[in-house]
């Protein structure tokens, strides 16, 4: 059933919904498309529009002590506690138009829609931006979601950039009030519900056809950064038994990453080098430093564990094989996370209803919505993607599947509003 049949009282608008992404698309480096890493000079022009957005829809809208810009629309009954929507505007360096950005615009389609038919929820709804889901500079994802979970901590704040700004002026840059984070600035009960869109980032739905991802799960996501010491040396004047190579180093530890995580006791799990830098760099040089970041991901705590202890092990016996050094430390670190049970019923009925075929399945990226479910109850709508792409420029959603899926996210607020 297409968006436009769907017999809700409350129809989005598919017009609405893909001029407001083409807009925020053009907010991107020249000739990059699409690049709006968090903290730049564009990802602050971007929250401008969106703030604008915000405001052109009588919303409330303040940035809060985490960086999180946040719209809140009335409801007949204030004193509840709002439900909630959104997701994040930064993107990767040469990202894509939908990952983030269709949550905080899906959000924004749910007050205009409910404007556009004058219906009225309970509850103050909230539109949240949260600050710097991606990686970025600071080494730290969902850094805003974090901080309203109030799991930033001191040494987090410390972090310092390559451009020597700490996280805590990150933070500040951005509106928000590090000083304010040493506890939470949401706790048990201060939000009714939070349920976020977003492209699938996999092939499952486009493959079977479907329309709606159910999510019931996040995965726990360990990043640990590596440091390995050789020795920079002449590359034609010392002989290859003579070397302490630390690229070398680095590729022996790369591979064995790979050949354990594909081991079957571990699986569901992955495992990923996706950063790396080789100093000097220089084609006549042998490699004397090299830095990278190895990313675990599975929905198994235990695994993830398992796996950590078993990466800290190789590490430090490739490092003694080589005759380098190698130091460690986690740059980041976030558990499982379950999604909650009545908003799942809550989108899959709402699917069911408008005839839109669904799943259940668990998500395999890191989203704002784990962070949101340590102090409220949380839930996820997927919807398909081309082939699967995401991070990267080819990253594309029809039209069509955009509607359904907001269709859906309206459709279940409206229908956890109605909860006693």
């Amino acid at each position: 059933m297409s968006a436009k049949e769907a017999t809700s009282t409350v129809p989005v608008s598919v017009d609405r919904l893909t001029k407001r992404l083409e807009t925020l698309s053009t907010f991107t480096e020249p000739g990059k498309p699409w690049q709006r890493t968090a903290f730049s000079s564009l990802h602050l022009a971007a929250r401008e529009w969106l703030r604008a957005e915000m405001q052109a829809l009588d919303l409330d809208t303040h940035i809060d002590a985490g960086g999180n810009l946040i719209g809140r629309l009335h409801g007949t009954s204030n004193g509840l506690a709002p439900l909630a929507s959104g997701s994040h505007s930064d993107t990767v360096p040469s990202g894509g138009r939908f990952d983030g950005a269709l949550g905080v615009i899906a959000a924004l389609e749910v007050v205009s829609a409910l404007r556009d038919a004058g219906y009225r929820l309970r509850h103050p709804f909230e539109v949240i931006d949260f600050l710097a889901e991606e990686p970025n500079q600071y080494g730290l994802s969902c850094i805003g979601s974090r901080a309203m979970a109030g799991e930033l901590t001191a040494e987090n704040l410390g972090v310092t950039a390559p451009d020597g700004t700490t996280l805590a002026e990150g933070i500040r840059l951005m509106g928000g009030d590090p000083d304010k984070l040493t506890t939470p600035l949401r706790r048990h009960g201060d939000m009714a519900g939070f349920v976020e869109i977003h492209i699938e980032q996999g092939r499952v739905l486009e493959s079977a056809e479907e329309d709606i991802g159910v999510v019931t799960a996040i995965v726990g996501i360990t990043r640990i950064a590596v440091d390995i010491e050789g020795r920079a040396d002449h590359s034609g004047a010392t002989p290859m038994g003579l070397r302490k190579d630390a690229l070398v180093a680095a590729s022996k530890m790369i591979a064995a990453f790979e050949a354990q995580a594909k081991q079957e006791f571990y699986s569901p799990m992955v495992a990923t080098v996706g950063k790396l830098e080789v100093f000097p760099n220089a084609s006549n040089v042998i490699p004397g430093k090299v830095a990278f970041v190895l990313e675990i991901r599975s929905g198994q705590p235990k695994t993830l564990a398992q796996y950590q202890k078993w990466a800290d092990w190789t590490i430090r016996d490739v490092a003694g094989e080589q005759g380098v050094s190698a130091r460690t430390r986690i740059l980041g670190k976030s558990d499982a996370v379950a999604m909650d049970t009545d908003l799942q019923l809550a989108i899959s009925d709402a699917a069911s209803a408008a005839g839109l075929k669904y799943r259940s399945m668990p998500s395999g990226a890191g989203h704002d919505a784990a962070h949101v479910a340590l102090f409220a109850p949380a839930g996820m709508i997927f919807i398909p993607c081309l082939d699967g792409r995401s991070h990267c420029p080819e990253e594309f959603c029809t039209p069509e599947q955009i509607a359904k899926g907001v269709q859906n996210l309206v459709d279940a607020i409206i229908a956890l509003d109605a909860r006693d």
